[in-house]
């Protein structure tokens, strides 16, 4: 029996492989039950910098990631103390193929746990997006996202420079000498997009809009629906998708409509100059009346304008900043009533009928009560 487990396989004595596989399954095995350890073990060193975090959240997010580093690390220890066999041992382009297999190792080891990285940053997003929910509003919220989406695009940037330091021996001291030999030609060349990654710091530090704002800027109007790291991109009114360049909606003149105390509403009646001045006065008497509705909050009716063909009168009401189908009702309410009041006093629109006379001096057009 000792002999069988020492019979040499493939360059390696029978135990070794059935300690490695046994290691390897072990761990696949338990992998549930040791990642959710960790993971609460984990739990507990953040708990303590701050209250009201959520375990289960916690746990949802870092436990497969957990599990899969796991499995990875304890995969490649065991199996690097096997013995690659002469024959597996050639050249691929002039590289060993133990170099090749233990540069794939190391890149799904960094991988993995760059993973169980931006899984973390998920979760201190979310409790941060909690807290901003209770009490700072949207606008922390998409602050929340933006300094997400960063942190992300940082730990990408790490991990490769790891894959390139650990798995391809590439010496990262070089590049990052070499970037600052090329900085000026890579600043210019992405020129545009530092633009626009600096008008999205201006964007959130400074705040003229955030997420769920609708806004008007270079013709666009819509709902803001994302803040990028390079462009932001509104629901317009006809809902098509527009995406503007940050820098853009910094240099832009941007009005934000979510933020108007209130909605203003106008009329313009041209009336007849048969209307005598007493009709005009119960006129706009009736019309100051009409617009004493709970909904409108300041309004103005005067007569404005005397001109050749017609009094101008002038209706202008400001309502609270209600939504576009509200203050659609009130101003189809205010303009049937100023009609009705029209009628009732039987008051004549300048232009509303013409009659068309011919005569013997020639052709002759004039206005004429209907």
């Amino acid at each position: 029996m000792h002999n069988f487990w020492n019979q040499i396989v493939l360059g390696n004595p029978l135990r070794a492989y059935i300690i490695v596989v046994a290691t390897i399954l072990f761990v696949i095995i338990l992998k549930r039950f040791i990642s959710r350890l960790i993971a609460r073990s984990l739990f507990r060193l953040i708990r303590r910098m701050g209250s009201g975090l959520d375990k289960s959240a916690f746990l949802d997010l870092v436990v497969g990631p957990i599990g899969t580093f796991l499995v990875v690390f304890v995969s490649v220890s065991s199996l690097e103390k096997l013995h690659l066999p002469p024959d597996l041992d050639f050249d691929i382009y002039e590289v060993k193929s133990r170099t090749i297999i233990q540069g794939i190792a190391v890149i799904i080891m960094v991988v993995s746990f760059i993973w169980l990285l931006l899984r973390l940053v998920d979760f201190i997003a979310l409790v941060m997006r909690n807290k901003s929910r209770r009490s700072g509003g949207p606008r922390d919220m998409q602050m929340v996202v933006f300094l997400r989406d960063f942190l992300k695009v940082i730990i990408g940037i790490i991990g490769l420079l790891m894959i390139l330091d650990s798995a391809f021996k590439v010496d990262v001291t070089k590049i990052l000498a070499s970037l600052g030999l090329a900085g000026a030609a890579v600043a210019l060349a992405a020129k545009e997009s530092i633009e626009n990654l600096i008008a999205s710091f201006v964007i959130f530090f400074d705040k003229p809009f955030t997420a769920g704002d609708v806004l008007k800027v270079n013709n666009i109007s819509g709902t803001v629906e994302r803040i990028g790291l390079r462009s932001t991109r509104i629901r317009t009114d006809q809902k098509t998708y527009v995406t503007v360049p940050n820098k853009q909606m910094v240099d832009s003149i941007v009005d934000n409509l979510t933020l108007r105390t209130q909605r203003k509403g106008e009329l313009r009646l041209e009336i007849g100059l048969s209307t005598s001045s007493a009709v005009l006065d119960k006129l706009i008497e009736g019309l100051k009346e009409i617009l004493k509705k709970d909904t409108v909050e300041k309004s103005t009716a005067f007569l404005n304008d005397i001109t050749a063909s017609a009094f101008l009168i002038n209706v202008d009401y400001f309502t609270a900043p209600i939504t576009q189908d509200e203050f659609n009702d009130v101003k189809q309410t205010i303009n049937l009533d100023a009609l009705r009041l029209l009628e009732t006093l039987k008051v004549d629109i300048a232009g509303a009928s013409t009659d068309i006379r011919l005569s013997g001096a020639g052709l002759s057009v004039g206005s004429a009560k209907s």
